[in-house]
């Protein structure tokens, strides 16, 4: 199942098309037999675009022409119906990317919300992987359930959406294991770091999509506490649109900037002792919460962690010494 993006020949009944406009807005209806659509630009019958190619050129009565095309995912999730906030595309393709969801993959998302992710996800595992979709709210299910369906155009036989608490039902026998990945799209998504280890395989990968800097830096913690998972990564990413028009390059005066964070890393094997990672910390960064953590990760013995070393200072180059005492 490919869903919209994947339908090919002339509009039938029952289409999704995103009609744009000369202004570059964009509606998306539904084709019904019989039926119209009306804007203040005019009326449009569905009758008109029932039967012609994708990519026709359509008029309404007052003579506007709209562009007639099946929405792509991207476009399709930013007019889905919502409940949550959706992840959105340049997000989705994100973890698509870093998390490496790959055909036949088995994948468990904690936090369907309005269902936008759950469709890119869908779509990359195909019909022989599994999503496993855990949702709190019922009504957030729902609309997960209901934007799936309609890009789709059915139930996706790969698809298993559940409501509750991801903890709580993972807990349960026959409760999904040995997955591939999982994706966190959740408050706190630290609280089941101990749940999504038991669920991973070794080598599998978490990601957590989160808001702030304070839950990118809580979930890296509790990653880097664990013991099960290797060294996490965090980053965010931004898109710059451009505006190209004869001799006038240049960026766009709008661009999307921060949605959100994006943190992951690899399950270990449970009998597996990583090296200790070096990296340069910033001055102050081993203080005395640091140290407090490391006797408490370390079973509260022995003596609060040195701070990071200084580089010994260099000798001054002879021949500059030389020099200076001309």
């Amino acid at each position: 199942m490919t869903g919209i993006h994947g339908r090919r020949g002339p509009f039938e009944d029952g289409d999704i098309v995103q009609l744009t406009d000369p202004k570059g807005r964009m509606h998306t209806i539904t084709l019904k037999a019989g039926t119209a659509f009306h804007t203040h630009k005019g009326r449009l019958d569905h009758d008109d675009l029932i039967g012609r190619p994708e990519g026709s050129v359509v008029r309404s009565t007052s003579g506007v022409g709209y562009v007639a095309l099946r929405p792509l995912l991207l476009d399709f999730t930013l007019s889905m119906k919502r409940g949550a906030t959706i992840v959105y595309p340049k997000d989705a393709a994100q973890i698509l990317a870093q998390a490496d969801i790959f055909p036949g993959a088995r994948v468990i998302e904690a936090g369907a919300g309005s269902g936008s992710l759950s469709c890119w996800m869908l779509r990359a595992v195909g019909e022989h992987g599994r999503l496993y979709s855990f949702e709190r709210r019922e009504d957030f299910a729902e609309i997960a359930r209901t934007n799936v369906r309609r890009y789709f155009g059915d139930d996706h036989p790969a698809w298993e959406l559940t409501v509750g608490d991801l903890n709580e039902r993972l807990a349960e026998p026959g409760a999904p294991r040995e997955v591939d990945r999982v994706v966190l799209d959740m408050l706190a998504p630290w609280e089941c770091v101990d749940a999504v280890a038991d669920a991973l395989i070794p080598g599998g990968l978490v990601c957590a999509y989160v808001a702030t800097a304070t839950q990118v830096s809580r979930v890296v913690e509790a990653l880097r506490d664990h013991g099960r998972f290797y060294e996490p990564h965090a980053w965010e990413t931004m898109v710059r649109d451009w505006h190209v028009e004869g001799l006038a390059v240049r960026p766009d005066h709008k661009m999307i900037g921060h949605t959100g964070f994006l943190v992951t890393a690899r399950r270990r094997a449970d009998d597996a002792e990583p090296p200790e990672r070096r990296r340069r910390p910033a001055k102050g960064a081993y203080g005395e919460e640091w140290q407090k953590s490391q006797k408490k990760r370390e079973g509260g013995g022995g003596a609060a962690a040195p701070e990071p070393a200084a580089p010994e200072p260099t000798a001054p180059d002879a021949s500059a010494a030389d020099g200076a005492g001309e």
